[in-house]
């Protein structure tokens, strides 16, 4: 779901300049066709192996590979004025905007005008937003522990052991993946740098490979709630204590995949780098397509469930999440997901008030400022003659 929603890391141009640097764009694209298209194919996975298997190895790391990047995305993040506004307009403002409609959408769609709009239970999709909100709220601190992929880590145990917390923040997911955020965070372009190698490339096939057969094998008996993170393991059928030993594992197995997906994403400007800038429109859009297709039945129709239907769902899923990835749509929804939000927010210290007359105190600040300059290079002139004679 959502790197949402800073701009890639920056290397320095030929010029002296700074561009963006095109892998991270695609990587960000290619994280959110994953988010698409596990989304829709979550009904087909009643009926078909490979699908669940296929299914089952995206949900393994693509959340976690869209925290990562995030955190990646938030080393420069800062308590300071300019980074809160941000957090607030980019985040904050989007959340409460969507989770309105959202909730306004399952509304008119389910006839239930009395379902209740809360701002503490985020609905679907919107989760990820409440996450970011805190996990870079909170990186001033990760950024000052010694390790703190280890405390994070520590953190999602315990939320994995613990009594279900409710829908309140979804603090269960919340914790359970701030651990590849806080990696993101401790992150550098080196670290990248060793993905994008031809050895890298060649050693994640076997690994992807493995993956996918080892998917097929427990299809058929694994639960794919490992893989949300909506509760504790105690809701999955297994002991709490058990949450101890699975929770690394899975960091770990998600760690390995993630790594294997990165070592392919193109290094090079693709037509596709540009989406890569708009990956959060498409977070936020896309949930009212996949949501239509349970609320209307798309799914009833039996050739769908075929090999070829099965194919043509996920060509949509990519095309649906990449028009609404596009700068026309950008445009379109930019006072929701983006808004300026200038009336909220004080003048900038320091910053002149265009608006604003210049008063008679700056005024005479500035003659006075004006005439000591002019004093000080007559004094100066004279001395440069007396010195040449």
């Amino acid at each position: 779901m959502p790197t949402p929603p800073t701009d890639a890391p920056l290397r320095g141009g030929g010029s002296g300049g700074r561009t963006r640097d095109p892998y991270f764009d695609n990587a960000k694209y290619l994280t959110i066709v994953l988010v698409a298209c596990g989304h829709a194919w979550e009904p087909l996975t009643y009926g078909s192996r490979a699908v669940t298997a296929v299914y089952l190895t995206v949900y393994a790391f693509h959340m976690p590979a869209f925290a990562l990047i995030s955190g990646y995305f938030s080393r420069g993040f800062d308590p300071g004025p300019k980074r809160l506004r941000r957090l607030l307009t980019g985040v904050a403002a989007p959340y409460v905007v969507f989770e309105v409609a959202y909730t306004l959408f399952y509304r008119w769609a389910q006839d239930d005008p009395g379902y209740p709009i809360s701002l503490l239970d985020p609905w679907y999709v919107m989760w990820f937003l409440v996450a970011l909100f805190i996990w870079r709220l909170t990186t001033p601190l990760w950024l000052a522990l010694r390790h703190p992929v280890p405390v994070s880590l520590v953190l999602a145990v315990l939320a994995s052991v613990s009594p279900e917390m409710g829908g309140d923040l979804a603090l269960q997911r919340v914790l359970a993946f701030l651990p590849f955020f806080v990696l993101g965070l401790s992150l550098r372009p080196e670290h990248f740098a060793r993905l994008r190698t031809r050895r890298a490339r060649l050693a994640a096939l076997p690994v992807g490979a493995g993956a996918l057969i080892a998917a097929y094998a427990v299809a058929p008996r694994l639960d794919a709630g490992w893989f949300y993170h909506r509760g504790s393991v105690a809701g999955l059928g297994v002991p709490a204590w058990a949450g101890v030993f699975t929770t690394p594992a899975l960091f770990l197995l998600a760690l390995v995949l993630t790594a294997a997906f990165l070592a392919w994403v193109p290094r090079r400007r693709l037509w596709i780098t540009a989406l890569g800038t708009g990956t959060m429109y498409g977070y936020l859009l896309h949930g009212f397509v996949i949501k239509s297709s349970r609320f209307w039945g798309w799914y009833d129709h039996p050739w769908l469930h075929t090999p070829l239907g099965e194919l043509t769902v996920t060509a949509a899923a990519i095309a649906m999440i990449t028009v609404l990835c596009t700068a026309p749509v950008r445009r379109l929804f930019r006072p929701l997901v983006e808004p300026r939000m200038a009336w909220a927010f004080r003048r900038e210290a320091g910053r002149p008030d265009r608006n604003a007359p210049a008063s008679n105190e700056n005024t005479a600040s500035t003659e006075s400022t004006a005439s000591t300059r002019k004093a000080t290079n007559t004094v100066e002139r004279a001395k440069a003659g007396q010195n040449t004679h």
